[in-house]
């Protein structure tokens, strides 16, 4: 994934990396496949986020995100995005983790929130969307606390943004197009 950290110098640069936060401490890197997440409302207390909540915040960027409603029987995929379309910074935390053989794994996770009014309807959890104003406030390695972050980490304001049904091609990762985020007719059903 493509994201923002801060350096030890305090500047921002872009890092590569991957989906899937691997602690430190961990023996095995599978663990980050059910790392992809981290609930904003225990980052300080879970100890495979704690460490990086205090000291390795990053933004992940992104121009949308899917999101999928029950629909009778199946599910029904939803795209999210700013009503301005920019592209904007989830809220997310990295490590870096050595293997056995030396080799640096660097990962991170998104953090997720209690939904907005608009995703209410849609899922019980969001991503954390960091405000423009406030990426500076969340890439501040001087800034530790859970009170000094809590700013941040709530849902994103729902008349800023839009969600609407989109193709049911968004289920492969083979699909990488265009018709992925574009509107499609909601079966009334």
């Amino acid at each position: 994934m493509l994201t923002i950290v801060a350096a030890g110098d305090g500047e921002r640069e872009p890092a590569l990396l991957r989906w899937g936060l691997i602690p430190r401490w961990a023996k095995d890197p599978r663990i980050g496949n059910k790392l992809i997440n981290a609930r904003a409302e225990t980052l300080f207390e879970k100890p495979s986020f704690r460490a990086a909540a205090g000291e390795r915040r990053c933004l992940i960027l992104a121009d949308g995100f899917y999101e999928w409603r029950q629909r009778g029987r199946g599910k029904e995929p939803i795209y999210v995005r700013l009503r301005s379309k920019q592209p904007f910074g989830f809220a997310g935390l990295w490590e870096s983790w050595r293997s056995p053989a030396g080799q640096e794994v660097r990962s991170c996770t998104i953090v997720t929130t209690e939904p907005n009014e608009l995703l209410k309807p849609i899922h019980n959890r969001m991503p954390v969307i960091v405000p423009r104003e406030l990426e500076a406030l969340w890439l501040d390695p001087g800034v530790k606390s859970e009170r000094e972050l809590s700013e941040v980490l709530r849902p994103y304001p729902p008349e800023e943004l839009e969600a609407y049904v989109v193709s049911p091609l968004v289920n492969s990762p083979a699909n990488e197009r265009p018709e992925c985020v574009e509107p499609v007719q909601a079966d009334p059903s």
